[in-house]
């Protein structure tokens, strides 16, 4: 057995209780600690002139003791002021022995490592580690920089550092039991050094790296097992794409006659629509027949700005499966927008001889008994809902199609549960996956390199850009205003609470209070109010009366992010905006601008305004391009908060940061594709090293 797959346990100084405290970081085999990398480095390597500390520096300095004070006010402290040449600093204590009041006096030469911040007498250091020096040779305490890792609780720094020193020791001894995986004319060619240097230079740095080099990722140790961390992401995700290729699914389309049933069916349904397709929505269906005609199933993420119309493309899709005599299911994060879905998708089908139904966790008795017994004797065609599709009381009569909106919102067991529901006879389902949240070209590379991306990038005529302003809380009473004049204009209004915590209670609590206010401040206004914790039937009614202009002002928690369509209303007001993701902002915002009119968005923050806030709110009002928005909060927030909340399945890096290493991406698509012809014997390890147990879920 490979010494470092043993478990930590093997370590010396490692007993049951440490070995536990490990495994909570993902720290089970020795290897494991190779690989589990510093947060952030200490430089304990030089001695900072007092003068040149700035708050927020940690930093090693020298000086010696001024005065020390013990402060009386509410809880003892003890003070003491060491200066240098260049300037002076104090040190305080909360808690302190006589022996160390006596050991400060005045005239001790000391150093000191700690975090430099404001005090009331200037800047301080907090309870630093110090030491009295005796010889001036004394002070430096590393000739590197000293690693700070992950930790747990129970765990300390100094445990992990002497674990991960002895896993070293190890590759050094053994230098046979680390493989590097990647060829030598890659390393080369992209000047990066073989792995044990890396991982060598990345846990004790040495002083030709600086600090700031780590911390912005242009250390080539630091690229270079980033670039091996995505290459094992990408060549899991080309494995899943392979075994994809290998499965048999149902075809669709039988080759074209003039009058054969596939077109009839698909030139009535083109024609009876309310509106004309746009070249982007046409050039998707196009991408999606020719998927549906093969023997292999459709992977195929569609993915478009708000408004530009991915529904009706998949309400085509659906009729390719229809007219095949194959049942389609629709899945939907909310039952707000499975709802929308539900009325779209009747209102278009009308005039087919197919039954579109809904199913969601409220359905009960009888009425879900009908539906289940629908699905399940193939008289449903349609089935539109939420997460209660893939329960285990559902079973389809023949289903060839899974429609998934807003993907990145479903758990991967979810997915993967729906698929296995139409799979009959070694033939899985063709799956059609759209997201309105535009995804990075840097995410889609590598979160979606298993699927084939189409883009409607394109939206439909007399759709006007949504003019967005800026405003402090302060001009609450301007907006008011503002919106007494807009509804005198028969035109009506979104205004959004929004609140940090992810109690549902709470946002609540914030909209209703919002809703009395604007009541008592617009007598003359129909307010009405919709969150998450109101019944189906509530929102629904809610909704179908601001749709029908029966209400003036909608108040509402971000429940109406996705899958509310009100020509009418052309003005949003979305409070607190700095609480909220670029993306999750551009997707509100997205609700309006669906008429011919001007729209409006006013994004009301409370001051002061960070420097990060005020830059993406920045972003959103000089860009109506999803695409640009999506970029730019991925390069702000980072790929776990852009996708929405982390699920189990989706990517967790070691290493690899998607907006710093973006760069890579290109390296990682180009070498990934020629290790399936050069160095198939790597593939399999380099997974394993990387992704461990998580390959599992690169199937969905």
């Amino acid at each position: 057995m490979n010494t470092l797959n043993q478990p930590v346990s093997a370590l010396a100084g490692i007993g049951a209780q440490t070995a536990n405290r490990l495994q909570k970081l993902g720290l089970c085999v020795i290897q494991d600690l190779i690989f589990h990398l510093p947060l952030r480095y200490e430089d304990r390597t030089r001695i900072y002139p007092i003068g040149s500390l700035r708050p927020g520096m940690t930093a090693l300095i020298s000086g010696t003791v001024e005065f020390i004070d013990v402060l009386p006010r509410g809880r003892k402290s003890l003070i003491c002021r060491i200066s240098d040449s260049t300037g002076f600093i104090n040190l305080k204590f909360f808690h302190f022995s006589a022996s160390q009041h006596n050991m400060l006096k005045p005239g001790t030469a000391i150093s000191c490592f700690a975090e430099v911040r404001y005090g009331y007498a200037g800047l301080e250091m907090v309870h630093p580690e110090y030491k009295v020096i005796v010889d001036p040779n004394d002070c430096i305490t590393e000739t590197r920089l000293t690693p700070v890792y992950p930790l747990t609780e129970g765990l300390s720094q100094n445990v992990i550092r002497k674990a991960v020193k002895q896993a070293l020791d190890l590759c050094k001894q053994f230098p046979e039991l680390l493989t590097d995986w990647i060829p030598e004319s890659i390393l080369t060619q992209y000047h990066y050094p073989s792995l044990a240097e890396a991982i060598r230079t990345l846990h004790a740095p040495d002083e030709s790296v600086s600090i700031e080099a780590l911390q912005n990722g242009s250390v080539p140790a630091l690229k270079r097992l980033a670039f091996e961390e995505l290459l094992a992401h990408y060549l899991s995700l080309r494995i899943t794409r392979n075994k994809t290729k290998a499965w048999q699914a149902p075809s669709f389309l039988v080759e074209a006659t003039g009058t054969s049933s596939n077109n009839i069916a698909t030139d009535h349904f083109i024609r009876s629509l309310p509106f004309k397709l746009t070249g982007a929505q046409q050039r998707v269906i196009a991408e999606i027949e020719a998927d549906c005609r093969s023997q292999h199933p459709m992977m195929r993420l569609v993915q478009g700005d708000v408004g530009s119309g991915k529904t009706v493309v998949s309400a085509y899709a659906a009729l390719l499966a229809l007219t095949a005599g194959y049942q389609v299911a629709v899945m939907a994060p909310t039952e707000l927008l499975a709802e929308q879905h539900k009325r779209n998708f009747s209102i278009w089908f009308e005039g087919f001889q197919t039954q579109v139904m809904y199913l969601t966790g409220q359905l009960k008795g009888n009425a879900r008994k009908a539906v289940l017994e629908a699905l399940e004797d193939g008289t449903a065609g349609i089935i539109i809902g939420t997460h209660a599709l893939f329960q285990d009381s559902v079973n389809f009569h023949r289903l060839g199609l899974i429609i998934i909106d807003e993907q990145h919102r479903f758990g991967v067991h979810q997915r993967l549960a729906l698929r296995e529901k139409g799979q009959q006879d070694g033939i899985r389902p063709h799956q059609l996956v759209m997201t309105a949240t535009p995804i990075p070209r840097t995410l889609a590379m590598l979160q979606y390199s298993d699927l084939d991306i189409s883009i409607i990038d394109e939206l439909p005529p007399g759709r006007k850009p949504i003019v967005t302003s800026v405003i402090p809380a302060e001009r609450r009473a301007e907006v008011i205003d503002r919106i007494h004049g807009w509804v005198e204009k028969k035109k009506q209004v979104y205004w959004v609470c929004t609140l940090i915590e992810e109690s549902e209670v709470l946002q609540c609590e914030a909209a209703e209070k919002t809703a009395e206010r604007l009541t008592e401040a617009l007598p003359n206004v129909r307010i009405a109010l919709i969150h998450g914790r109101m019944k189906s039937a509530e929102k629904d009614a809610v909704m179908q009366a601001f749709k029908n202009h029966q209400l003036d002002l909608l108040v509402a928690t971000t429940v109406i992010e996705v899958g509310v369509d009100v020509p009418n209303a052309g003005l949003m007001i979305i409070e607190n905006p700095e609480r909220l993701g670029l993306s999750q902002l551009h997707q509100l915002r997205g609700r309006v601008g669906r008429g011919n009119d001007d729209s409006y968005c006013l994004l009301m923050y409370q001051a002061p305004l960070s420097d990060t806030a005020r830059h993406r709110l920045g972003v959103l009002r000089d860009s109506n391009d999803g695409f640009v928005i999506a970029e730019k909060d991925l390069e702000l927030r980072g790929p776990g908060e852009v996708m929405g909340t982390r699920q189990t399945g989706q990517m967790h890096f070691k290493i690899a940061d998607l907006a710093r290493d973006a760069d890579v991406l290109d390296i990682v698509q180009q070498v990934g594709d020629s290790f399936f012809t050069h160095s198939p014997q790597a593939i399999q390890p380099l997974c394993d090293r990387w992704l461990g147990a998580s390959t599992e879920y690169s199937e969905v």
